[in-house]
């Protein structure tokens, strides 16, 4: 059992174990302006909001602040009541003087108003402070105002003119106050609970998640040990049914392993020694041997939840828009609500005071912008939440917002549209020699080799059981091939230019070669004692999802383009087998990112998908940069979008879901404007004079709080897109 020692103490290498949520370390940030991160719990400076966990614990943690206000609104919600139908007619059912029943009312509406709205008056405190109006703003203003007038209207009703006065009385509004309160803190609690289903998708995939992993200790014992005791070098096994606790590579055994919850694919990839395994997986019938590379915040499911965390509270360019406007709009509201109240006392019906108060508290709590701040954030939460579980992961918001406006995708080859692992086709001999002599003089030599198509050509001659010998000698040729000498023999192994270096002539399978050259093949030259012995030819394989992924995106109005730094008669024969409308052979680096900038003064909208260090500078000058999730680390920190599994189709299904997410953008948009632009001149009364109808504080209330759960709900219908 000495091939599983491993096990080691932990060193500097080792990684983080991944803990998310509350805690030490945790990060908190405001849903609406992810700029604002604090280490601790609190509520941001511009808008007020309470602040959130940037990366949600796998338990729905205790949300303190939907707390708070649930019990301020249940312990005051009967003395808003109360408050209320005393206001519509008490005097039928309570026998009490005018003035002492407003101090009836009075009594009632000041544990609503100092109490279950304290909350509110720090936040309004705090935008004076900052100098940034909020919702926070119109709010504390209305309910200060309302409750304000009222109780100098009770406690010193000689102070105010005949104007204020109806039926023996100043006219109070301590029920508006307390309705106002009330209702704020119901739309509150129902938004809140709302905005915690947006971290749904995050808890998903933090609950994929193994606990324990089974170790191999080098004596050969087994330990059940939990995840964070995991160290790379570990070798850990993996039994039938179980998840694969790391990333990692698998040493022993064969099985299928289900992927599905990270990429989205249903069909389970089989496993075999070599290959690559994803921690959270889903082992099938049989049992695996895996060596730890990645571990806590290292492996592809952390990396993952972090990316779905960053596109969450990243900001859409729509956003900046929605904020700029809604700053100013707090302005313009409270000057609205000045002029309502002197209008309305210059020329209103009598008690014209006491309407000029009910008007301008109408206006600033109808006009409460809640709404239009919430537009966008909602939507951008809840479709990175969704994209994540289909295997597509957005950097941040103007990824999601952008990519439906893309117009040509530059596709790479190798990787993105193949398999980007070499696989042996064909052997072509030339007698005297056989098709399996050929095969197996040309792995024998390229046992020395660690090139791609030299680990195909081996594996296909041990595939088919042929007996390699041990090369006497091998010698690595840069740019051409390999040499050695096996069984006695002189090998020559590589291109037309090494053949005919050793003297071998090629045209005997010129017409062979030129033909599997045209299907996409690379083919090298077999030369024993000098002479042509045949040829081989290892092709990268489309990908089984590729076809279909270049019709959806042509269906979409998407022109594809093709770079690649493989050979022009090699792309030409994979584009013409996929449909692929442009393609550039042997494109350096530095020309692919030429060509996406060719293309974009064009007046092109250009993606580029790719996965290897060589599309990194292109990736990153594209409107979009896509990376296969199968690929290098540096183009996934390039791109703006990485598709987990590496299959395009990924491409064509987030496109779709940024068209649903701007489409979803602009009708919470629309309401929240549609809904401030009618609501706001009914508060201040224009219907009054042709139809005498006035909007009660209370109506606006209730109004305002239906607009913010609204618009999260409407948010909340991209999780079925």
């Amino acid at each position: 059992m000495n091939e599983h020692a491993g096990h080691h103490d932990p060193g500097p290498q080792d990684a983080t174990p991944f803990k998310q949520g509350p805690g030490a370390g945790t990060i908190y940030v405001c849903p609406m302006h992810p700029q604002i991160r604090r280490p601790a719990p609190g509520h941001c400076p511009i808008c007020g909001m309470a602040l959130e966990p940037e990366v949600p614990s796998i338990e729905e943690e205790r949300n303190p602040e939907l707390e708070d206000f649930a019990r301020r609104f249940w312990w005051t919600l009967p003395l808003s009541i109360l408050g209320v139908l005393l206001a519509m007619g008490g005097h039928r059912f309570v026998p009490l003087a005018p003035q002492a029943m407003s101090s009836l009312e009075l009594a009632l509406s000041t544990p609503v108003v100092l109490w279950a709205a304290w909350p509110f008056f720090v936040r309004w405190a705090s935008s004076i402070r900052n100098r940034n109006p909020n919702m926070w703003t119109l709010i504390g203003t209305g309910v200060a105002a309302a409750y304000g007038y009222s109780v100098l209207g009770t406690i010193a009703p000689g102070l105010f003119p005949e104007a204020f006065r109806e039926g023996g009385r100043v006219a109070v509004y301590f029920e508006a106050a307390s309705v106002i309160v009330s209702l704020t803190l119901l739309g509150q609690v129902l938004e809140l609970r709302a905005r915690s289903q947006t971290s749904t998708a995050i808890r998903a995939l933090l609950g994929l998640q193994a606990k324990t992993a089974r170790r191999i200790s080098p004596d050969g014992s087994e330990e059940d040990v939990h995840l964070t005791d995991v160290h790379i070098g570990d070798i850990l096994r993996v039994r039938p049914g179980e998840k694969v606790p790391v990333d990692g590579t698998v040493t022993e055994g064969r099985s299928s392993v289900d992927e599905s919850m990270l990429t989205g694919e249903p069909i389970p990839v089989e496993k075999i020694p070599g290959e690559h395994v994803i921690g959270a997986t889903i082992n099938g019938t049989g049992s695996l041997v895996m060596r730890a590379e990645k571990i806590g915040s290292e492996t592809v499911l952390a990396q993952i939840v972090q990316m779905v965390a960053q596109a969450q509270r990243s900001r859409a360019p729509m956003q900046r828009l929605a904020d700029h406007v809604a700053h100013y709009f707090v302005l313009a509201v409270v000057s609205v609500a000045v002029v309502t109240a002197i209008v309305w006392w210059a020329i209103g019906p009598e008690p014209r005071g006491a309407y000029a108060v009910l008007s301008a508290v109408s206006v600033l709590i109808i006009a409460c912008p809640c709404a239009l701040g919430l537009a966008t954030p909602m939507s951008v939460m809840v479709a990175s939440g969704r994209a994540a579980t289909s295997g597509v992961l957005f950097r941040d918001a103007e990824a999601l917002e952008t990519l439906r406006r893309i117009d040509t995708l530059i596709v790479d080859k190798t990787g993105t549209l193949t398999l980007g692992r070499p696989v042996f086709d064909r052997v072509v001999a030339v007698p005297p020699f056989g098709e399996d002599e050929v095969l197996r003089v040309a792995a024998s030599v390229d046992q020395g080799s660690e090139h791609p198509l030299a680990n195909a050509i081996v594996e296909a001659a041990r595939g088919r059981g042929l007996k390699l010998a041990k090369p006497e000698s091998f010698e690595s040729a840069t740019g051409i091939g390999v040499r050695g000498t096996v069984e006695g023999k002189a090998i020559s192994l590589g291109n037309a230019a090494l053949l005919r270096e050793v003297g071998g002539d090629p045209a005997p399978v010129a017409g062979d070669a030129e033909r599997l050259r045209a299907e996409g093949a690379s083919v090298v030259y077999l030369a024993i004692d000098g002479h042509l012995a045949g040829l081989l030819a290892v092709t990268d394989p489309i990908k089984p999802s590729t076809p279909g992924a270049i019709d959806a995106l042509h269906q979409a109005g998407i022109r594809v383009v093709m770079a690649t730094g493989d050979g022009r008669t090699t792309a030409e024969a994979v584009a013409r087998r996929l449909g692929i409308d442009e393609v550039y052979g042997e494109v350096r680096p530095q020309e692919k990112a030429d060509l996406v900038a060719r293309l974009q003064s064009e007046g092109r909208r250009v993606a580029m998908a790719g996965d290897g260090i060589n599309d990194a500078p292109a990736l990153a000058r594209a409107s979009v940069g896509i990376a296969m999730g199968t690929g290098t680390d540096v183009a996934m920190s390039s791109a703006h979008v990485t598709l987990v599994k590496g299959d395009l189709r990924g491409i064509a299904r987030a496109r779709q879901l940024s068209e649903a997410t701007v489409r979803n953008m602009h009708e919470n948009l629309v309401f929240a404007l549609i809904y401030n632009a009618l609501g706001v001149p009914i508060a201040a009364g224009v219907l009054y004079p042709a139809f005498g109808i006035l909007l009660s504080p209370l109506f606006a209330a209730a109004a305002m709080s239906m607009s913010s759960v609204s618009v999260v709900g409407n948010a909340l219908r991209l999780r079925k897109a």
